[in-house]
């Protein structure tokens, strides 16, 4: 595959991911991985060098869709910042966990953990499950606790934690649409710490190709943020004339099919 039909490649990505995100308000991760997977795989990268840099990359465009989803549920107070300052520092630990044993999980477990993954989410979303308000939040230690659990399973699978993280704040007692903005104030440290690991532990690994910082592809990355921020406005403005339950099926049986030809690709 040419250099210049892999900048195509990563325009596409970027504006399925944003077009996706703005009509369901879903994370990226679960359509970018596969399909920067299929880019990297097809321009003769080891299977190895392909996931790692999916992901690495992956986790490194949220920074820039959560900072934007922040300032958002900030200015409509959705946020409960008392738990973002309590989770804050278990995710940062978190992050750098997760993105160091990414490194050395071979590429199939790996792949099949982030298609099991996105398995549940799609699932999550076609069933619409929400679970029921059953403990209170906890002290800071355990807020803590939790964000190190949540932001290393993240890391892991290249994802911005909303999907972990909703559903642990609203068992919490926390308001779903309060959980919804704490959420997404917390997927900028996941975003961050995650791909401060993804760069250290990728520098001085063989077979990544430049430009890069360590497993983060830099073209890829300006590809795919400027665009996915350019369409997400366009799929949020047809969410409003369409339906939602049918959308959530349609995005749900592709994840299932995309990640399914990514684990039998990489296998």
């Amino acid at each position: 595959m040419g250099f210049g039909l892999d900048y195509v490649w990563f325009v596409l990505i970027g504006v399925t991911v944003g077009f996706f995100a703005g009509l369901l308000g879903v994370g990226g991760g679960a359509i970018m991985v596969p399909m920067m997977t299929w880019v990297f795989s097809h321009d003769g990268h080891p299977a190895s060098v392909a996931l790692h840099m999916a992901l690495g990359t992956c986790i490194a465009t949220i920074i820039f869709t959560s900072a934007s989803s922040l300032r958002a549920h900030h200015i409509r107070g959705a946020v409960d910042w008392r738990v973002v300052r309590g989770m804050t520092p278990g995710l940062v630990a978190g992050g750098f966990a997760g993105s160091s044993v990414a490194r050395y999980v071979p590429t199939l477990p790996l792949a099949i953990l982030f298609a099991l993954f996105v398995m549940y989410s799609a699932t999550q979303m076609l069933v619409g499950w929400k679970p029921s308000p059953r403990a209170r939040l906890p002290g800071m230690a355990g807020l803590s606790a939790a964000g190190f659990c949540i932001c290393g399973f993240s890391s892991l699978v290249a994802i911005g934690g909303a999907a972990l993280t909703i559903p642990y704040l609203t068992f919490c007692a926390l308001s779903f649409h309060r959980a919804i903005g704490t959420a997404a104030a917390l997927g900028l440290p996941i975003a961050l710490a995650s791909t401060v690991g993804y760069v250290i532990n990728g520098l001085g690994a063989p077979g990544l190709p430049d430009p890069h910082l360590g497993y983060v592809y830099l073209p890829a990355l300006l590809c795919i943020s400027v665009t996915s921020m350019l369409l997400a406005p366009v799929g949020a403005h047809l969410s409003h004339r369409s339906s939602p339950k049918l959308l959530r099926r349609v995005f749900a049986g592709m994840l299932y099919v995309m990640v399914i030809k990514m684990v039998i690709d990489l296998a």
